[in-house]
């Protein structure tokens, strides 16, 4: 192999890491947080609810995955809407 062809192949493989690294940016960055606002100091988290819930409006259908605040997704988990697994 040449090294022209070396560089390429290197070029592509550096082009197709950052294409992957900036698709789950974007998958991160179009999941909205629904319910209440985070706080300062707390990290969303994904839950899974077991039951119909409408937030703000949007109905969610059992099994649907949404990215809450801590905080909301603890209320949630203690009234049951979302599953335990």
């Amino acid at each position: 192999m040449t090294t022209k062809k070396t560089i390429a192949a290197a070029a592509e493989a550096s082009a197709e890491a950052v294409t992957l690294a900036s698709t789950a940016e974007a998958k991160t960055e179009q999941a909205t947080i629904v319910g209440p606002a985070l706080s300062a100091d707390s990290e969303p988290k994904i839950v899974v609810l077991s039951h119909h819930l409408c937030i703000d409006g949007t109905d969610y259908s059992p099994g649907a995955e949404l990215l809450v605040s801590s905080d909301y997704a603890d209320r949630l988990r203690a009234q049951g809407y979302v599953s335990r697994t």
